[in-house]
């Protein structure tokens, strides 16, 4: 993994589309069913939208019927880190990057094997490099 990423929250202002910057840097959420990277099967690396760094092989992705990209594993264990989040009403896990520290989504145990895992995403926290 490179090494963490800090900026200060009016940078990422300027970097990130409004969008981006509500999802990625105040844990927001993007509708079901609408993100761009949804319905990609290509293969390659999703990475964060924030910083770059590569997060899920496409060969991990699964159509969960949630609405969002979803996982089973991620690259390597140190590629996210998982956070307490008992916002709204429930106790679930979230997923940041662990190298800019922004929110990609929440992990789930309703996956399928060999994790039982389901790394639930959002389209706007994630870039996509298709393999050459």
């Amino acid at each position: 993994m490179s090494p963490e990423i800090k900026k200060t929250e009016d940078e990422w202002k300027r970097e990130l589309t409004p969008e981006q910057y509500r999802i990625l840097r105040e844990a927001g959420t993007e509708a079901p069913f609408t993100g761009k990277l949804l319905q990609n099967k290509a293969d390659g690396t999703y990475a964060c939208a924030a910083c770059g760094a590569p997060l899920f092989a496409a060969k991990t992705k699964f159509d969960s019927g949630s609405g969002w990209p979803s996982f089973f594993e991620p690259l390597s264990k140190d590629a996210v880190e998982l956070r307490s989040d008992d916002s709204h009403g429930m106790i679930r896990t979230e997923v940041r990057c662990a190298r800019c520290d922004s929110h990609l989504g929440h992990l789930f145990d309703d996956g399928p094997q060999p994790t039982g895992q389901r790394y639930c995403m959002n389209s706007v926290s994630l870039g996509f490099e298709p393999k050459k």
